[in-house]
């Protein structure tokens, strides 16, 4: 058993109520469903999963902490990527999932200072709890630029402008694959046998378009332990969605992952699926269903495929921590004062977690995809990396 605080009485009772519904739906599916199913269901159920149940979920009284959440200085960076490409195309920004709504006040302050506030801020939120969340905070820290905002919860039929999805695509249900002895599977959900747990994992042979995908990607040979990986086709029609919808503008697009070369290595024979809980990381999706978040890391070179095939140009791919830093990160640091005061030394300490290496700044990618946008763009100016896609 991993080493967690035990969920409260009523967090217990909605993970009991989610289990069942869950449980129901495998019932009548005749015993199994697809990972991507569960995943689904886990996160996303009416009520129940994890980003609509109404748990705390981001900073440290949360599960985990975003870019928006450590500083500010990675919003007013952004901001400067952002007025770029809106003075290319229009000045909208359509802001996908966005958490507490830190993000948001941030490029909103920052545009503002540099006079090329937006026409209007959307946010795509399908959880009725995280919007009632992000209103309240733009209106404790941005009340003059609140009636910029407004809220949908499908995409836009036509959208011109930018598109910020930050720490987006990671949260899409994923298709499990296990690659053994030749055979392709895809790792599903079925009921537990045992009174102690309510799911198990099982494999079915794979089918259909998940088969198709699998076969695309280089994956190692799998052998007698074997091989063990997602596919994103969520976030790759995600992306084709966009194709039909952009006419100008551009996606800009931060998660953590890896170009494909990086991601199907022999040494990630286990996968990348990953549940975070209290600032805990641990591998098991089946404990406490709808109290944990569920990811997976972005196969980066099928998000920028699917984009070229949906008529997108990959206008640059980089490092979070290079893309940041072409977008002015220091010069907003420098902004805060005194180099020995104590709110500088703070902020220092947040830019170097967004950037160095060995923490978010390597970790981390960024992608931009867009339509009729000429030159280079200004957070890959250095540094780009479209040639390991």
């Amino acid at each position: 058993m991993f080493d967690l605080p035990s969920p409260g009485a009523d967090a217990l009772e909605q993970s009991a109520r989610l289990t069942a519904l869950i449980g129901a739906e495998i019932a009548a599916a005749g015993g199994w469903i697809p990972f991507y199913r569960y995943m689904e269901l886990a996160l996303y159920a009416p009520g129940l999963g994890y980003y609509t149940g109404g748990a705390r979920k981001f900073g440290a009284d949360g599960d985990f902490m975003t870019a928006p959440g450590l500083t500010p200085l990675f919003g007013q960076a952004l901001a400067a990527q952002v007025e770029e490409i809106m003075r290319a195309s229009a000045r909208e920004v359509l802001e996908i999932g966005a958490g507490d709504g830190h993000l948001a006040v941030d490029v909103l302050c920052e545009l503002e200072a540099r006079n090329c506030l937006p026409t209007h801020y959307g946010i795509l939120e399908l959880s009725a709890e995280l919007r009632m969340r992000q209103r309240e905070t733009l209106l404790r820290h941005a009340p003059r630029l609140a009636a910029r905002v407004y809220w949908l919860d499908t995409l836009p039929e036509t959208f011109s402008g930018v598109v910020l999805a930050n720490e987006a695509l990671d949260a899409m249900p994923l298709h499990v694959i296990a690659l053994k002895d030749g055979c392709m599977d895809e790792r599903g959900v079925s009921l537990a046998a045992g009174a102690s747990r309510a799911f198990a994992w099982e494999d079915r042979p794979a089918r259909g378009v998940v088969l198709e995908a699998a076969r695309r990607l280089p994956l190692p040979p799998g052998g007698h332990g074997g091989y063990v990986t997602e596919i994103n086709l969520a976030a790759a029609a995600w992306i084709s969605a966009w194709g039909e919808r952009l006419r100008q503008g551009a996606l800009l697009l931060i998660d953590y992952g890896y170009p494909r070369e990086e991601f199907y290595l022999p040494s990630r024979a286990r996968g990348t699926l990953m549940c975070h809980y209290r600032h805990r990381a641990h591998g098991d999706p089946f404990l406490w269903p709808g109290l944990a978040d569920i990811t997976g890391s972005v196969d980066f070179t099928a998000m920028a495929e699917a984009g070229f095939d949906a008529g997108l140009d990959v206008l640059g791919y980089t490092s979070q921590g290079q893309f940041l830093l072409n977008c002015g990160l220091l010069d907003c640091l420098a902004r805060r004062g005194p180099q020995d005061s104590a709110g500088y030394l703070r902020a220092a300490g947040a830019v170097q977690k967004l950037t160095l290496p060995r923490e978010m700044g390597e970790l981390f990618k960024a992608l931009a995809l867009g339509r009729g946008i000429g030159g280079k763009l200004l957070g890959f100016a250095r540094g780009d990396r479209c040639h390991a896609l």
